[in-house]
């Protein structure tokens, strides 16, 4: 296939380009590279036996569709956005104008390239919001109702591709995320808080934990979701499908589980709760072993062992 992935200098995006072009399949990328790497894309870009391009532009410049037109991919992944609750809530417009717009663009540029199929990042950590305890691990029966803008807007995303579908006959699969970690994830952002720990244990500094930690996520391995985009690329279409473990892991639980395999013995500092995060997260990912044919294969202590590895050896 010829596959455009936008974000793909990312940390999720770029494990993605790498597993593409391993398959020999030709890939594009489109990163403004205001978060993503070049360093990202180092195998990619080598040129040894690869097809590929990388176009530096944001997903909101209108000229982006002209790219993607003149490209003509076969299959889009759509993973560039603003990523991060906290901006989302503070600087809402700034959240809607990338992931909202931003998309837009990039489904113009696939309608007029005549594209098969889009596959899009979605949040499962958002776009259902509170949740009773009964309804852990998350169905995608669930009804939608994020409380932050960023859940709103990856709702909407999915909502204007459900509409090209039925408009313009473009495909897709939207892939709704547990909380993603793995190798060259950022340490120093605000998203990540494997990563963050990893950073911070290996240089010896203290780790922040915000509210009581006993707050829950689902942790799945970056190889697992690239995996499920893959998949994606040819099943699923007219879904969304979680993307999870189906566990759920208190940040505390996290922390000592990840300080351990670092050899620190240190406690986590305390601070006060951010808004607009969840107490509690988990997905159910029955459908998408239904229709992807897609389970998770990599547990937590040897997704978080291989991150820390790869922080030591990068370092």
């Amino acid at each position: 296939m010829h596959v455009l992935v936008t974000g793909g200098a990312g940390f999720i995006g770029s494990n993605l380009v790498d597993r593409l072009l391993a398959e020999g399949h030709s890939v594009d990328v489109i990163d403004d590279l205001s978060s993503g790497k070049l360093a990202n894309l180092a195998e990619a870009r080598s040129g040894e036996g690869h097809d590929f391009s990388f176009h530096q532009i944001d997903i909101c410049d209108p000229a982006v569709v002209e790219l993607i037109e003149r490209r003509s991919p076969e299959v889009i992944c759509h993973l560039a956005a603003q990523i991060d609750v906290r901006v989302s809530v503070s600087d809402p417009v700034l959240d809607a104008r990338m992931n909202i717009l931003g998309t837009l663009n990039i489904l113009e540029g696939a309608r007029r390239a005549d594209s098969r199929k889009v596959t899009f990042a979605s949040s499962g950590g958002t776009i259902y919001g509170v949740v009773d305890a009964e309804d852990l691990p998350i169905r995608e029966s669930q009804p939608l109702a994020p409380v932050s803008p960023y859940g709103v807007s990856k709702m909407s995303a999915a909502a204007y591709m459900h509409a090209y579908r039925e408009l313009h006959d473009l495909e897709y699969t939207a892939l709704a995320l547990a909380n993603v970690y793995g190798p060259r994830q950022d340490p120093h952002g605000e998203a990540g808080v494997v990563a963050i720990f990893a950073g911070r244990l290996l240089a010896g500094e203290g780790c922040t934990i915000f509210g009581d930690g006993e707050q829950t996520r689902d942790y799945v391995y970056v190889d697992d979701v690239v995996d499920a985009f893959v998949r994606a690329c040819d099943k699923g279409g007219g879904l969304t499908c979680n993307i999870g473990t189906g566990v759920e892991t208190s940040v505390n639980g996290l922390y000592a589980a990840m300080s351990l395999n670092a050899g620190v013995d240190a406690p986590a500092q305390y601070a006060p709760a951010r808004a607009g995060e969840l107490d509690r997260s988990a997905l159910d990912a029955s459908r998408a072993g239904i229709h992807l044919g897609w389970e998770p294969f990599t547990d937590l202590a040897t997704g978080t062992g291989a991150v820390i590895d790869w922080f030591r050896d990068n370092s």
